[in-house]
């Protein structure tokens, strides 16, 4: 009897652990509610809520894709902020098309995607050391590119002072980063990311990596060839991070996407043990990304002081890993 009870109680405990990411969701959304009505769940707050995720759940799967072989990224956003220079400087200094811009920033961002996969998969360095080598590269070549300005409408195009080519941007431009398209995009890159790692071979030999590199490496998988595979990925979705930060902000400013690293890991790692799942996976992550977006937007209604907000949505999402990661002895 005694025996029946206990496995219960860890079967219930399992339940709780495997799902305190949605549990957590959820009760944000019971307690905003009941705080603050209608002004948190009008319509009008639930697309501000999509729209604040749009982009943390982009570079949550920019790093889901890179985390399911056990790499780590800490440098994809400030590469986002070049591809963000790059976008919108083909488009407004030397006149290229929107769909034209879109490719030679998907271009240039997996060229210099090559230099981490470099350091990784040639100079063997650990992927957080040379990644964080590399947000400081980022960051001077980019600032170097754009002269130190931002890159919007109105400004010179630096070091040779000419002209652009356009001084303002068009409707299909600003409206990639206006609702429904950027929530469109968001759930794209979610749908394709769960896809490729859930039901493509590849996706699996990414999580077989994961899990233990050196069996897999035993099994025949390629893993250096897989490893730079999910860096092409990952440069892809970074790419189309950095467009819509640019395109929601109608402009590129200087380092305009550094600071969404901190809520994409936030949301990956919230979002990993999702049903269980004890794997960096498409669907915890935009769970993740909700979670996070959710309780800023929520706090931010209940007039919390901004200066608090970060100390606020560390200790829920501390607590949050707490339970997730509480089992793992147990298993």
């Amino acid at each position: 009897m005694q025996t029946l009870e206990k496995n219960s109680t860890q079967k219930v405990l399992h339940f709780l652990l495997d799902w305190a990411a949605v549990i957590a969701l959820v009760l944000c959304f019971i307690v905003f509610t009941a705080l603050k009505g209608s002004n948190f769940m009008s319509k009008g707050n639930m697309v501000n809520i999509l729209l604040a995720m749009s982009i943390t759940t982009v570079f949550g799967i920019a790093a889901t894709v890179t985390m399911a072989p056990d790499g780590f990224d800490m440098s994809a956003c400030t590469l986002a902020s070049c591809s963000a220079y790059v976008f919108v400087s083909m488009y407004l200094w030397y006149g290229l098309s929107l769909g034209m811009s879109i490719v030679v920033c998907i271009l240039v961002t997996l060229v210099l995607y090559q230099l981490t996969m470099f350091l990784i998969l040639v100079c063997k360095i650990p992927d957080m050391l040379a990644t964080c080598a590399l947000m400081f590269v980022h960051q001077g070549l980019g600032q170097w590119y754009i002269g130190g300005g931002a890159v919007s409408t109105g400004m010179r195009v630096p070091h040779s002072g000419a002209d652009p080519a356009r001084t303002t941007l068009s409707n299909a431009f600003s409206a990639i980063g206006r609702s429904p398209y950027i929530i469109i995009i968001m759930l794209a890159c979610v749908l394709a990311a769960h896809i490729f790692l859930n039901y493509t071979k590849h996706g699996r030999f990414l999580y077989a990596m994961g899990g233990n590199k050196q069996a897999a490496k035993l099994s025949g998988i390629n893993v250096k060839k897989y490893r730079y595979l999910a860096g092409m990925i990952t440069a892809v979705f970074i790419a189309i991070g950095g467009i819509l930060v640019s395109a929601r902000g109608s402009s590129a400013q200087v380092m305009c996407c550094d600071n969404y690293l901190m809520q994409a890991l936030a949301a990956v790692f919230v979002g990993r043990s999702v049903g269980g799942a004890e794997k960096p996976n498409a669907l915890g992550t935009l769970v993740g990304a909700m979670l996070v977006s959710t309780l800023e937007n929520g706090l931010t209604i209940c007039a919390v002081p901004y200066y608090i907000l970060p100390a606020v949505k560390g200790a829920v999402l501390a607590l949050a890993l707490m339970a997730a990661y509480a089992g793992k002895k147990e298993q």
